[in-house]
C-alpha cells in the first residue's frame, strides 16, 4: 500500500463495505478498502441467499420498503444476470398455519400492487392437481399453495463481484489488513493499519466503518472515542441436507414458534433456515444443537419423503437495533451514524439487507460530497455490469413448472 492521503477509507469487506467502496470509486474519489478476515467472511456469506422484493415488510407495515426492494432487485437482475435470478417461491398453507389463504391472497395482492403490477411481481394460486409435483412437500391438511417470484443469489460471490468492480474503477483494496485505530486531527482521519508484519498509515477526510457485528469494537478504536451504539446481535443458523429441489423455494413456518423459514435448492443440496438466537459477542458464531434440531424437524415435517441427513450447518449474525420483543418483528433497516468534525466525516454503518446494499451505499455517499473534491463521475452503479468472480457458480433458475 502507498501511504498517503485518500478521499475515503472504507473498513469492512462485507456487502455494505463493498457497495460503498464501489460507489466512491465510481464517483472518481481516491478510495481505500480494508478487510481483516476475508471478503464476505462473516454475515455476507452466511445469509439466506435471497435478493427479495420485501414481502415480509408488509407484516411490519414497512410499506415503502417494498417498492424500493423491488426496484433494487430489478437493477441487480440487470447488472448481475449470472448472479441474481428470479426463482419460483411456494407458500403452502395448512390448517394450522398462522396465515390463512385469504390473508395470504390479500398480502400478495398488495405486494403486486406496490410493485406496479409488473409480471414478475404477480402471484398465482396453484390448482390442487399440481400439488403432487412440488418436490414432495406434504399435502396432509394442506389448504392452498401460492406461487410468486423472488430473487436468489450467491451472497459471497456478489460481494466479491462488487469489490472487483471497485478495484477496476481504481479503488485500492487490502486483505488481510487490520484496522488498528483512527485519530481525527488537522481535517483528516489518520488510520493505522496492520498489513502483514508492518504497521502502515493512511488518511482521508471520510472514514467509513462497515464492520458488521464488530461495529462497536471499531468505534472504540477511534479518537475522539465514539460511544457504543445500542445493537443486538441475532444469530441465524442454516442447515444443508442431502438432495436438492427442482421446483424452487418453499416459504414455510417453523413448528415450534411459527416463524417464517425457507427451504431452497443450494449447490446440489437443500438449504433450510433460519433461526433467531441473541448473542452477546460476535465471536464463535456456530449453530447450536437445538438450532440444528429446530431446522431439521421442520424439514422432515414438510418433506417427509426426502432424505433428512444433515450434511452441514453454519451460522451468521444479523445486526439489529436494540429493542424488546422478538427479532422477527423488528426493522431490518441499516443502523447508521455519521459524526462530522473539522471538515471530516466518520460514518459507521451496519445491518440492513443484502437486497438494498447498492441503494444504501448511494444514499450515504451523497452525504460525502461536501467533504470531498468535485471530480468527474466515472460510472453509475445502477448500470455497471458485475461479472461472476473466479470459482463462483452461476445461479440457475429452477423450472417452477
Amino acid at each position: 500500500m502507498t501511504s498517503g492521503t485518500h478521499d475515503c477509507i472504507v473498513v469492512g469487506g462485507g456487502i455494505l463495505g463493498a457497495g460503498i467502496l464501489q460507489g466512491c470509486a465510481a464517483r472518481g474519489w481516491r478510495t481505500l478498502g480494508l478487510e481483516e478476515r476475508g471478503i464476505a467472511r462473516a454475515t455476507s456469506s452466511h445469509s439466506s441467499k435471497l435478493i427479495h422484493g420485501g414481502l415480509r415488510y408488509l407484516e411490519t407495515s414497512q410499506f415503502s420498503l417494498v417498492p424500493e426492494s423491488l426496484r433494487e432487485r430489478r437493477i441487480l437482475m440487470r447488472i448481475a444476470p449470472d448472479l441474481v435470478k428470479l426463482v419460483p417461491f411456494h407458500i403452502p398453507v395448512y390448517r394450522d398455519s398462522r396465515r390463512g389463504p385469504w390473508t395470504l391472497r390479500a398480502g400478495l395482492s398488495l405486494y403486486s400492487l406496490l410493485g406496479g403490477l409488473h409480471a414478475e411481481n404477480r402471484f398465482q394460486r396453484l390448482p390442487r392437481r399440481g400439488w403432487e409435483s412440488l418436490d414432495g412437500v406434504t399435502t396432509l391438511n394442506l389448504r392452498a399453495v401460492f406461487r410468486y417470484l423472488d430473487g436468489q443469489t450467491d451472497d459471497a460471490a456478489l460481494t466479491r463481484a462488487v469489490i472487483a468492480s471497485a478495484v477496476e474503477l481504481g479503488a485500492e483494496f487490502l486483505c488481510p489488513a487490520e484496522f488498528l485505530r483512527a485519530e481525527e486531527r488537522d481535517g483528516l482521519h489518520h488510520v493505522s493499519i496492520r498489513n502483514g508484519d508492518r504497521e502502515e498509515h493512511a488518511s482521508a477526510p471520510v472514514l467509513v466503518l462497515a464492520t458488521g457485528p464488530w461495529l462497536n469494537e471499531a468505534r472504540a478504536r477511534c479518537t475522539p472515542v465514539l460511544p457504543e451504539v445500542p445493537i443486538d446481535l441475532v444469530q441465524g443458523s442454516h442447515i444443508e441436507v442431502a438432495g436438492t429441489l427442482e421446483r424452487g423455494i418453499y416459504y414455510v413456518e417453523a413448528l415450534d414458534d411459527r416463524r417464517p423459514m425457507f427451504v431452497m435448492p443450494w449447490r446440489g443440496r437443500t438449504l433450510v433456515g433460519t433461526t433467531e438466537r441473541l448473542r452477546s459477542t460476535a465471536e464463535e458464531c456456530a449453530p447450536s444443537p437445538e438450532e440444528i434440531d429446530y431446522l431439521a424437524r421442520a424439514f422432515a415435517h414438510y418433506f417427509p419423503g426426502r432424505n433428512p441427513e444433515v450434511l452441514d450447518a453454519w451460522a451468521g449474525l444479523r445486526v439489529l437495533e436494540r429493542a424488546g420483543g422478538g427479532a422477527n418483528r423488528r426493522s431490518r433497516e441499516a443502523i447508521v451514524d455519521q459524526v462530522e468534525r473539522n471538515g471530516t466525516a466518520l460514518v459507521t454503518i451496519s445491518g440492513g439487507k443484502l437486497t438494498g446494499y447498492r441503494a444504501l451505499a448511494e444514499e450515504r455517499i451523497q452525504g460525502f460530497e461536501r467533504f470531498l473534491p468535485r471530480v468527474p463521475l466515472q460510472a453509475r452503479t445502477d448500470s455497471l455490469t458485475l461479472g461472476v468472480p473466479v470459482e463462483a457458480p452461476v445461479i440457475e433458475s429452477p423450472t417452477g413448472s
